[in-house]
């Protein structure tokens, strides 16, 4: 397994983005385009195995590295023994959230020595693309829009699904990373974990933009048409920290 010499590691922000974006793009193939490849290699049956993205943009599913410590922060471990007992896309999910963290964990291991400023800068370009979990799930990233009537950027506005059931979003559902069939079908509520349904009252935090259930954060259609900007119960915590 190559991961590459300390000495020969990327070292301005510009190339630790690239090293990024390549060991991003191989997890990525894994987990979409070759991912019958990928499913097949993860045997529960064989020890602990890793799913590695290198510099390259291929992925590799190996043992961990031997070192200790090793030379790079290392993937989430034994993510075959989870294949079998979970739904398959379920068990993707899982891993590319691992991944997500494990490519941060990199990428902020190699900038250690960046100024302020640098890793703000690196933490951006990261930022402009979509995780790992948002191309697997095809979630879609919720985005502000401009209310052309009122002027008001903040204002709740209504979508109505497919179905014809109303529901009122503090921000406006738009594509963001993907094509924009099925919006919402792998939105999970921010409270309670549950799926996306189409029969249910959802609200989006417009600050942190993770999506909730109304029952789970005690907003209705009715409340939500007056709140300006709702902020979900943990945003709310942190203003007074």
């Amino acid at each position: 397994m190559e991961v590459g010499s300390v000495s020969s590691a990327p070292r301005t922000v510009e190339e630790i983005f690239k090293d990024y974006s390549s060991r991003r793009a191989g997890v990525v193939r894994a987990l979409t385009h070759d991912v019958d490849e990928f499913y097949a290699q993860c045997d529960p049956e064989k020890e602990n195995l890793c799913l590695y993205g290198h510099p390259n943009d291929s992925w590799e599913v190996n043992l961990p590295a031997e070192e200790v410590p090793p030379e790079l922060p290392e993937p989430a471990l034994g993510i075959n023994f989870a294949r079998d007992g979970m739904e398959r896309r379920d068990w993707l999910t899982l891993i590319a959230v691992h991944s997500d963290s494990w490519l941060l964990s990199v990428a902020f291991y190699l900038g250690a020595r960046l100024n302020r400023n640098d890793r703000k800068r690196l933490f951006s370009m990261i930022n402009d693309l979509p995780t790992v979990f948002e191309v697997v799930s095809n979630r879609r990233q919720s985005k502000e829009k401009s209310n052309m009537d009122s002027g008001s950027k903040s204002k709740p506005s209504n979508k109505r699904s497919i179905d014809g059931q109303m529901k009122s979003y503090s921000k406006t559902a738009d594509e963001a990373y993907g094509e924009d069939n099925d919006e919402h079908s792998e939105t999970l509520c921010g409270a309670c974990g549950g799926n996306y349904s189409a029969d249910e009252f959802w609200i989006a935090c417009d600050v942190c933009e993770r999506w909730f259930h109304g029952k789970c954060v005690k907003i209705t259609p009715a409340k939500a048409e007056s709140i300006k900007q709702y902020k979900c119960p943990s945003c709310s915590s942190k203003k007074g920290r």
